[in-house]
């Protein structure tokens, strides 16, 4: 019996925002613990939150960057279950009117593009952080997230395999982030998500038992979790133990490479949803959705069809540019301080990436600017130094604050193009190697390549390889 997979996401996105979602505290992450927090956040009684205009900016131009329906009127609502990462035992989020619904992703997949639906997307608050001592028979809070505003993206169950819910991820990851509305930084969890997994036997339209993974931030760990629940649940299906699958939470023990059970899926009835009395309805006008419309920036897609087009680079190369933000930025303000497309990129793709991976660290906090690189390729570019003396400088400019043409001189990395120099050492280099001036008159024309290494080498690389090449085949042939 064969079965199929069925995942639909929960996305939980921090907004781009300075302050929290009903108080002026800041949304810095990395700060001491509880140092972000007043009375508000902490839900000190006598206190009353107010709406962050700009968190339904944001979430307005969310739902417009993935097709949906702009509620014009919504209202936030309380969701009531208590743990201690909420202080108010409450967290403010939406219920029956979330901002917006309806909406479409495209995801590309081996069998084509499939459609993504997005069933709504609402704002809520973050809650706060529990510290687990390893050693310790307690737990610590930190409440500086509380309060933080999120948006959460709420898919219908469309995705059918494991690697499409991994490319659909990353599709939203990139939207939220190309369009400013998140930092979508997922070591930091401002980007997350939980995953709903079942499984039902092939043909069949009814949809069986889900489980939720719960609070998933990476790639990696999602596909994993989704692997193993995968095969959990196909194993009790196929000895005929579906009873033992309920609805759930579980969690992704990553150590242990399993997932785990935490507490029986709540319902909505669960919660007590109820319309929150300390904050008015939510009026969204033309004007913010016109304005949301207006401000939106080149999103992925159509930045990917523009570089392909415009720059002449692959789709492969297109892609791992596209995929980082940062890094795509960085290749264009390359390209707009005069460096030819291709050069660019075949530069920002191997030297620049690998050292960025090396020391894990984005584009806009790498040591050589845009405009410094275009100078040391400007030289490339001019015959005035050889790739693999470019190679060398490069590496001398991670190290220093040098400019290119500084240390050129002082590595005496100038290229060598004068005929008067390179003429005698072709010469000398054809003299000395008969046998196998001999065996290309004969047409094995590829030792071509070995007297061109014997010439670079007399010149300790610095000879222009392009003239060293073509003064060779002309005495070749003469010959």
């Amino acid at each position: 019996m064969s079965y199929e997979t069925i995942i639909g996401l929960e996305v939980h996105s921090e907004l781009k925002t300075k302050t929290k979602i009903f108080c002026n505290c800041s949304t810095k992450f990395g700060e001491e613990p509880n140092a972000n927090t007043c009375p508000i956040c902490l839900g000190l009684p006598g206190t009353l939150p107010v709406m962050n205009e700009e968190v339904v900016n944001l979430a307005v131009k969310a739902g417009k960057a993935v097709g949906c329906r702009i509620n014009q009127l919504n209202k936030m609502d309380r969701k009531n279950y208590f743990y201690p990462d909420l202080p108010k035992a409450y967290q403010i989020s939406q219920f029956d009117l979330p901002i917006c619904e309806e909406g479409l992703i495209k995801i590309e997949t081996e069998d084509g593009i499939r459609d993504v639906r997005i069933n709504r997307i609402h704002m809520e608050e973050d809650a706060g952080k529990l510290v687990h001592m390893e050693y310790e028979p307690y737990t610590l809070i930190d409440y500086n997230r509380v309060g933080v505003p999120l948006i959460e993206i709420v898919t219908e169950p469309d995705m059918r395999s494991i690697e499409e819910a991994i490319t659909f991820f990353k599709t939203l990851k990139d939207i939220l982030e190309y369009a400013g509305i998140s930092d979508c930084k997922m070591e930091q969890g401002s980007i997350r998500c939980d995953a709903n997994i079942s499984m039902r036997k092939v043909g069949d339209d009814k949809l069986n038992t889900r489980v939720e993974l719960k609070n998933i931030n990476s790639f990696k760990e999602l596909q994993k979790a989704l692997e193993k629940e995968q095969k959990r649940q196909l194993e009790l299906y196929t000895y005929g133990e579906e009873h033992k699958i309920v609805q759930e939470t579980r969690r992704w023990d990553s150590g242990k490479g399993k997932t785990i059970p935490m507490r029986s899926k709540e319902e909505a009835h669960d919660y007590r949803y109820f319309p929150e009395p300390d904050v008015i309805p939510i009026i969204v006008s033309d004007e913010i959705i016109a304005n949301a419309e207006a401000t939106m920036p080149e999103l992925p897609e159509i930045k990917k069809a523009r570089l392909m087009s415009e720059y002449g680079i692959s789709k492969k190369e297109v892609e791992v540019l596209v995929a980082d933000k940062p890094l795509v930025d960085y290749f264009e303000e390359l390209i707009a301080c005069g460096c030819e497309s291709k050069l660019a990129c075949n530069w920002i793709l191997g030297d620049v990436l690998r050292v960025l991976k090396e020391e894990k660290i984005t584009a806009n906090e790498f040591a050589i600017t845009p405009a410094k690189l275009f100078k040391l390729l400007a030289l490339v570019s001019e015959s005035k130094i050889s790739t693999t003396a470019a190679k060398t400088v490069f590496e001398e400019m991670l190290k220093s604050w040098k400019e290119p043409e500084e240390i050129v001189k002082e590595k005496g990395l100038s290229q060598i193009s004068s005929l008067d120099t390179i003429d005698p050492i072709i010469e000398e280099v054809i003299k000395n190697n008969p046998s196998v001036v001999e065996q290309y008159k004969e047409g094995k024309t590829q030792v071509q390549g070995f007297l061109v290494g014997q010439i670079m080498k007399a010149t300790k690389g610095k000879a222009n390889p392009k003239m060293v090449a073509e003064l060779l085949v002309e005495k070749l042939n003469s010959i």
